[in-house]
């Protein structure tokens, strides 16, 4: 459970010390956590660049794009209840974050696995697996999620990929992606504390060469682009934020600068469905090429006027499934797109 978590029975913590943000979560603001299972960060924080939040508003006002509760998979609650809570801003995080570092530094404690350590398996696999068809100059439309070429023999094809994580937290999906052989790896969070944690932990476990970079994905100061960007987690909680909405645009909008062109976008969530994230895309794409038909437009602009941002590859397939309402569904998703 995401943000949540209780020392360990043997902790030695002092137990006077003044209470954190986290100890001061709700119940109600708890239970957000439980249905919204491992969500990570919300890259929340305050915009220095009034431009590009005055560009989302209009974006949203003008009806291109949908609002963050139409992307609810409980398509039965009000819009009113797809909520905003504590969870999507940064000072939580910044609060949950201390305290892993504190366990870290006093029990060696390596903190959550958002969405769990089965999750991050499954993800790290399918996405190798996914890089190394696309390198042999596949495209595929299905892959086996359980078959995995070993290490040794997809090294030379995953060692030439620059790798991006998204809202990395602890940075333990980058230690995996590493073992199963990429090594052009970077991981950014915008917080100071996850960030903190990351290096520790890659220090400790002999990653000393992953680069982890406090930096908020909507605002963005990098300036290279990666053949995969992945997002675990991050997309969700910025939905829990008051103006996600207006968020949500800007991240796409991020992230589209941050995959190089033929590149690949891997997003997991678990508070949209497979299609939901599909259709989220298609309106950002419809969004970008309806823009780039006004005059002013930039000559610059790095998409084409006929070719939409991006376009649906593939998703995970063995997620385990419930059936609700007569329909099928997963309670995560894991989706890749390609940049144009």
């Amino acid at each position: 459970m995401a943000g949540i978590r209780l020392p360990p029975e043997d902790s030695d913590i002092p137990q006077a010390r003044a209470p954190t943000y986290a100890d001061l979560v709700s119940d109600d603001d708890r239970s957000v956590a439980a249905d919204s299972w491992s969500i990570k960060s919300d890259y929340g924080s305050t915009l220095d660049d009034d431009q590009r939040h005055a560009d989302a508003s209009d974006a949203l006002a003008s009806g291109n794009f949908r609002a963050a509760s139409d992307y609810s998979s409980d398509k039965d609650e009000l819009d009113s209840e797809v909520v905003t809570s504590m969870l999507g801003l940064q000072s939580y995080w910044d609060a949950a974050y201390a305290d892993e570092l504190t366990n870290f530094r006093e029990h060696g404690h390596t903190g959550e696995v958002w969405f769990g350590v089965e999750v991050m398996e499954i993800v790290v696999s399918w996405t190798k697996n996914l890089c190394i068809e696309i390198s042999q100059g596949h495209m595929p439309n299905h892959l086996d999620d359980a078959k995995s070429e070993p290490v040794e023999q997809g090294e030379k094809y995953l060692s030439s990929w620059s790798v991006l994580d998204i809202g990395t937290g602890n940075g333990l999906l980058l230690q995996e992606l590493a073992k199963q052989g990429f090594s052009d790896l970077t991981g950014t969070d915008y917080s100071e504390g996850a960030i903190d944690l990351a290096r520790s932990l890659a220090d400790r476990d002999g990653f000393t060469y992953i680069n982890f970079l406090v930096d908020d994905v909507l605002e963005s100061k990098l300036e290279r682009q990666f053949q995969l960007v992945i997002d675990k987690g991050t997309l969700d909680a910025i939905g829990l934020h008051p103006d996600g909405p207006i968020k949500r645009i800007m991240y796409w909008d991020s992230v589209s600068r941050l995959v190089a062109p033929g590149g690949i976008f891997v997003v997991t969530s678990c508070n949209n469905t497979k299609d939901e994230l599909i259709r989220e895309v298609d309106s950002y794409n419809q969004r970008v090429l309806g823009a780039s038909q006004e005059p002013d437009t930039p000559k610059d602009q790095d998409v084409s006027r006929d070719s939409p941002p991006f376009r649906y590859v593939n998703h995970v397939r063995s997620y385990p499934t419930f059936m609700f309402g007569g329909s099928v569904g997963s309670r995560v998703a894991t989706v890749a797109f390609l940049r144009s």
